[in-house]
C-alpha cells in the first residue's frame, strides 16, 4: 500500500511538472497547435495548399496555374511525413494581412499574357471543379453559400466557373478574419479546478499586458471583377486600386481569354468574435448526422446481443451439458460412452492438425495483429485529441509510428503460432519474421508504386517524391523489419500453446456436406459489415469528398464492437463446422470474420458509381479502386486474426474440458 501511495505521489509531481512546463508555452491546448498571440498591426501571412477536387480527387500544386507569386519566391513550408502521404503541398502566398487592420482594394499583380497552354490548363481546372486551399494561423479557408434556407459550409473556393462558353475566374478576394481578445490562461482552468487550481500557480510572462489577438475564424468570398486597364498601369504589388470594387459573388465579370493578361485584388476585414480559441474548429466539425451514429452503434449493439445469444446456448446448453455428463460418468461408462461419439467429439483426432499452407496462415494473423494494434491505438489517441483536424498529418504520421512498434507484436504472434503448430519446433522462425516484416508492407508497396507511377505521370503533388520513397524504404527494413524479428525471437524463446488431445496419424475423411462450407463463410462477413457500414460512409466521404473526419470516439466504439461481432461470427462457424465434423476449421475461422472485407470492397464500388458520379477519368478511377483494394487488404488481415484467435482459443478450451482418448 505505502508502495502505490508514492508512485502516486510521483505520479502527481510529473503532472504538475507538465503543467507548469506548458505553462510557459503559448497556453495549454490539447487537440492542436498552441494559440498564437498577435499585436495589432503584426503581419498575418496566408498560406496556399494544393488545389483539389472531387472529380478527379488529383491535387495539384497551386502555382501550376497562373496565379501570382510573392515577391521573396515560393517557398515550402515545415511539413510532416502525413501530409507529404496525403498530398498536401503547403506553400507561402502573396496574401498579406496586419493585425486589426482593414484592408480594401489591395492591388495583387497582373500576370503576363496567358499562353496557350496556361489558357487551356486554366480551362480544364475550372471544368474540373478545382478548389483553391488557403490557411491563416492554421485555419482553412472557410467559405459560407446559402442554399433552400440551409447555410452550406465548404473549405476553399473554386477556381472559377464556366458560365455558356466562356471561362470566368475568381480573381479578387474578400477576407473575413474572425478575432478573439487574447487572454492569459492559467493551466487549472484547463486542467481542472478544485484543488489543483491551488496547486497550480497562474505565471505572468513578459509582455503580457500589451493588447493581442487571435485568430479564431478564416473567412473568403470569392468575385470576378474585371479590372480596369488603365487603373492597372503603375500599380505595384500591395497598391490601392484606385476606383471602389464591388464584390459580388453572385455576379460574374473577369472572363479568361488566350493572349489576356488577369489582374488579382484583395480585401480583408477584421472582426471581434466571442469564439474562444478553443471552440476556433468548431465552425469546421459541426456534427451532422449524430443521431445516425448513434443509430449505427444501437444496430451494432443488436447484431452482438443476437451473436451472443447464440454464443451462450453453444456453451451452455451444449458443451456444458456434455461436459457435464462426462464429468458424472465412471471410467467404464466413458469407456462405453465414447464408442457412441457423435458430433465435434469425433474429430479428437483431427481438430489440431496442421492446416495447409502455415507458415502463411501465421504470418497473416501477425500482421492482423500489428494493424488492428494499430489501429486501436491510433483511433484511441485521435479520440483523445491528439490527432486532431488541426494538425495536419499526424493522424497518418501516427499510424505509421505505431504500425513500425507494433512490429514486435507481428513477430512474436506469428512465430509463437508457427511453433504452436508445429508442436514446439522453433525450426524456420527466422523464415517467419522475415516473412511478417515483408508481406503486408510488400503488397501495400506494390499496389502505392503502380499508383504512384500514375499520379507522377499526371504531374499531381499527390505522387510521393522519391526522396520520400527512400525515407519510407528505410523506415521499413531499418525499424519495422528489425523489431519484428526481435519479436519473432521472443516468440521463439516463449512456450509454444500444448495441445490437449493427440492427434491420430491417419486424417479422417470429412463426411459430404449438403452445403459448401466455403459459402457459408462467405455469407458470414454480412454481419461485421452490418456493425459498420453506416460509420463507413462517413469515414468514405472524409477522403474522397473532402469533409472533415472527426468523430473519432463513435469511430473507437464501432472498432470495439466490430471486434466483438468478428469473435463471435467466427466461433459459432467453428463449431458448427467441427459439429459436422469438418476438422479443417483453421482456415475457415479466419476468412469468416476476414470476408467481411469482400463487402467493403463491393461497398466502394457502390461508392464509386452512386456517390462519386463526378468522379472523370480512367486514372482516377483506378486510384480509387487501388486504394481501396489496400484499405480491404488490411481490414481483412485485421478482422481475420479476430476470428481466428477466438476460434482458436474456443477449440483448445473445448477439447481440454474433455478427457477423450
Amino acid at each position: 500500500m505505502l508502495v502505490k501511495m508514492k508512485f502516486f505521489d510521483k505520479f502527481k509531481i510529473w503532472v504538475l511538472c507538465i503543467c507548469l512546463i506548458s505553462q510557459f508555452g503559448h497556453g495549454f491546448y490539447l487537440p492542436g497547435s498552441y494559440p498564437h498571440k498577435y499585436g495589432i498591426g503584426d503581419t498575418l501571412s496566408v498560406k496556399v495548399n494544393s488545389l483539389t477536387s472531387i472529380d478527379t480527387e488529383l491535387p495539384f500544386s497551386y502555382y501550376s496555374l497562373p496565379f501570382c507569386k510573392p515577391q521573396d519566391g515560393v517557398k515550402d513550408s515545415a511539413e510532416n511525413l502525413g501530409e507529404l502521404l496525403m498530398g498536401d503541398r503547403i506553400e507561402n502566398s502573396p496574401y498579406t494581412f496586419r493585425m486589426y487592420t482593414n484592408e480594401t482594394q489591395i492591388f495583387l499583380c497582373k500576370t503576363s499574357p496567358l499562353s496557350a497552354d496556361e489558357f487551356k490548363i486554366l480551362k480544364k481546372r475550372i471544368d474540373e471543379m478545382y478548389q483553391v486551399n488557403l490557411i491563416l494561423d492554421n485555419l482553412p479557408a472557410i467559405r459560407y453559400t446559402q442554399k433552400d434556407a440551409f447555410l452550406l459550409r465548404w473549405t476553399g473556393y473554386p477556381v472559377g466557373i464556366k458560365i455558356q462558353d466562356l471561362y470566368y475566374v475568381f480573381n479578387h478576394l474578400k477576407f473575413t478574419v474572425l478575432v478573439h481578445k487574447y487572454e492569459e490562461t492559467n493551466v487549472a482552468s484547463v486542467m481542472g479546478t478544485g484543488d489543483a487550481a491551488e496547486v497550480i500557480p497562474t505565471l505572468k510572462k513578459p509582455g503580457s499586458d500589451v493588447p493581442g489577438y487571435m485568430v479564431v475564424g478564416f473567412e473568403v468570398i470569392p468575385c470576378s471583377f474585371q479590372h480596369k486597364t488603365e487603373s492597372l498601369k503603375n500599380l505595384k504589388m500591395y497598391g490601392n486600386y484606385p476606383s471602389a470594387i464591388e464584390c459580388d459573388p453572385g455576379a460574374v465579370a473577369m472572363a479568361v481569354r488566350e493572349g489576356e493578361p488577369v489582374a488579382f485584388s484583395y480585401e480583408v476585414t477584421f472582426v471581434e468574435s466571442g469564439i474562444e480559441w478553443p471552440s476556433r474548429w468548431d465552425a469546421y466539425l459541426k456534427m451532422e448526422g449524430a443521431k445516425v451514429h448513434w443509430f449505427s452503434i444501437l444496430n451494432s449493439l443488436m447484431v452482438i446481443t443476437f451473436l451472443a445469444g447464440i454464443v451462450l446456448v453453444i456453451f451452455l446448453r451444449t458443451v456444458r451439458r456434455d461436459l457435464t455428463r462426462y464429468e458424472e460418468l465412471d471410467k467404464e461408462a466413458q469407456a462405453q460412452m465414447n464408442e457412441e461419439l457423435s458430433g465435434w467429439k469425433l474429430v479428437v483426432g483431427d481438430v489440431f492438425r496442421a492446416p495447409s499452407n502455415p507458415s502463411l496462415l501465421c504470418v497473416m494473423v501477425g500482421d492482423g495483429v500489428q494493424i488492428l494494434g494499430m489501429a486501436v491505438v491510433t483511433i484511441l489517441f485521435a479520440a483523445l485529441g491528439f490527432m486532431s483536424p488541426a494538425s495536419r498529418g499526424t493522424l497518418v504520421t501516427g499510424m505509421l509510428f505505431f504500425y513500425m512498434i507494433l512490429g514486435i507484436a507481428a513477430g512474436y504472434v506469428a512465430v509463437r503460432l508457427w511453433r504452436t503448430i508445429g508442436c514446439g519446433d522453433t525450426k524456420g522462425w527466422v523464415s517467419v519474421s522475415w516473412k511478417a516484416a515483408c508481406f503486408f508492407p510488400g503488397i501495400g508497396f506494390l499496389i502505392l508504386t503502380t499508383l504512384n507511377f500514375l499520379l507522377w505521370n499526371s504531374h499531381s503533388t499527390g505522387a510521393i517524391p522519391f526522396s520520400l520513397f527512400v525515407i519510407l524504404i528505410l523506415l521499413w527494413f531499418c525499424i519495422s523489419v528489425p523489431l519484428t524479428l526481435v519479436g519473432g525471437y521472443f516468440g521463439a524463446k516463449a512456450p509454444h500453446i500444448e495441445y490437449p488431445v493427440r492427434t491420430n496419424q491417419i486424417p479422417r475423411e470429412i463426411p459430404p456436406q449438403k452445403y459448401p462450407s466455403w459459402l457459408l463463410v462467405l455469407g458470414a462477413g454480412t454481419l461485421p459489415f452490418g456493425t459498420l457500414f453506416i460509420e463507413l460512409f462517413f469515414i468514405m466521404s472524409s477522403i474522397w469528398m473532402g469533409r472533415v473526419y472527426y468523430v473519432f470516439g463513435f469511430l473507437f466504439v464501432v472498432l470495439i464492437l466490430l471486434v466483438v461481432v468478428c469473435a463471435e461470427v467466427s466461433l459459432v462457424l467453428t463449431y458448427m463446422h467441427i459439429c459436422v465434423e469438418d476438422w479443417k476449421w483453421w482456415w475457415k475461422s479466419f476468412f469468416a470474420s476476414g470476408s467481411v472485407a469482400i463487402y467493403i470492397f463491393l461497398y466502394s464500388i457502390n461508392y464509386l458509381v452512386f456517390d462519386l458520379k463526378s468522379l472523370s477519368g480512367p486514372v482516377s478511377a483506378t486510384l480509387y479502386l487501388g486504394y481501396s483494394l489496400f484499405m480491404v487488404l488490411a481490414i481483412m488481415l485485421a478482422t481475420g486474426t479476430v476470428g481466428f484467435l477466438s476460434s482458436f482459443w474456443f477449440v483448445h478450451y473445448l477439447f481440454s474440458s474433455v478427457k477423450l482418448d
